[in-house]
């Protein structure tokens, strides 16, 4: 552990430069083209033994160990940015106005580079490693699952995916674990409430679908529960103080952990659309686009991977989150692990314009990554 500590510590430098780069020049998702390109361009240098590149915007790296064949693991980075405008006061502040890289998915690109370029150097392991940097984890249908459509662990006996996010309420030098369900599937709601709309005081004429959709939103609330979360964030009605509109268009979110609750709940969504119009004489398109499904992390790499860095670092379990990561295509794939580097509060929130993790966490998460990394490849 000592050595990978002083190469990492040597090739720090280099990635941070890496790092301030790419978070200087972000691109949304399935807009990554520079930074894939310097990602290539990167592992060029290293001398990956293949470079493949399944979509337009994802690179793989392919890494065979110097013990010979065996199994294979999987470690992925995501590479997209938000559409957000960055207030951040640094000096590599974004320079493409109105996109960020808000969730420190430069970060995780940083560490991954870190860790196959000491893997390359190294060798020391059995099997084969991928390194994974996939575009679109924040827009739906998600990278992951664009990128697995193009079957590109198809030759190889994956035994592990491993991916992190950075986590401000970590400090830097503690990990996350949660073994089994750990993050909420994601489904995006849009809701059309067709009615007759006219003179506000004319009521007796009306089929209103601002009624309508006031007690349908009611009856959609009246289902959450402590693993299943339905929030409405946008309504549209577009009348005014004397009309009233022919339609309310609303959208919201659906998170569940559960595959079959989830199922259910789009049953019971349908029903209460359907209930509410019987009672209204209105007609509510119901549009569920599906989104992500739960990240459910196999208990076994959870509990090795959090003895791992107990070794070292601090290691803490985490509780259920009700927020989103196309990683859980992986889950659903593969045996995965998901987990938390943590960058400390000073860092601010992910998703807003200010969030600026601390560099340090590079070099943790570098050093972590690769020996889990290791001890997947070498174990028996």
């Amino acid at each position: 552990m000592s050595e990978i500590k002083t190469y990492v510590d040597r090739i720090f430098d280099e990635l941070v430069a890496i790092r301030r780069d790419i978070h200087a020049h972000p691109e949304v998702g399935m807009q990554e083209v520079r930074t894939s390109a310097l990602i290539r361009r990167e592992l060029e240098k290293m001398g990956m033994d293949e470079i493949q590149q399944p979509l337009p915007t994802a690179v793989v790296g392919l890494l065979h160990g110097g013990k010979g064949p065996g199994k294979c693991v999987a470690l992925r980075a995501d590479i997209d940015a938000l559409p957000i405008r960055e207030q951040a006061d640094v000096a590599w502040r974004s320079l493409n106005d109105g996109v960020m890289h808000a969730c420190g998915h430069d970060v995780h690109t940083a560490v991954l580079m870190g860790v196959l370029q000491e893997l390359n150097r190294s060798r020391d392991f059995e099997g084969t490693l991928l390194g994974l940097f996939q575009p679109g984890e924040e827009c739906n249908p998600g990278g992951a699952s664009l990128v697995l459509a193009e079957e590109p662990f198809a030759d190889y006996d994956v035994r592990a995916v491993v991916g992190e996010h950075v986590e401000p309420s970590l400090e830097v030098g503690t990990f996350g674990f949660r073994a089994g369900k750990y993050m909420a599937s994601s489904d995006e709601l849009r809701f059309t409430v067709h009615g007759t709309g006219g003179h506000a005081a004319l009521r007796n004429q009306l089929r209103d679908p601002v009624a309508a959709a006031a007690e349908f939103v009611g009856g959609l609330l009246a289902l959450n529960l402590p693993e299943r979360v339905l929030s409405i964030g946008r309504i549209e009605a577009d009348g005014a103080t004397n009309v009233v509109p022919d339609d309310v268009r609303l959208e919201g979110t659906l998170r569940t952990f559960d595959e079959a609750l989830r199922c259910a709940s789009y049953d019971a969504i349908r029903d209460i659309a359907a209930s509410t119009d019987r009672r209204y004489g209105t007609r509510t398109a119901v549009d569920i686009g599906r989104g992500y499904p739960c990240v459910v992390n196999d208990p076994a790499l959870a509990s090795l991977a959090r003895s791992l860095a107990a070794e070292r670092w601090q290691a803490v379990d985490l509780p259920l989150r009700t927020t989103a990561e196309d990683f859980g295509f992986y889950t659903h794939r593969y045996p995965s692990l998901f987990y938390r580097l943590g960058v400390g509060a000073a860092s601010g929130k992910p998703h807003t314009s200010t969030f600026s993790p601390d560099e340090k966490a590079i070099t943790t998460g570098i050093a972590f990554m690769q020996a889990l990394a290791l001890k997947l490849l070498n174990e028996k």
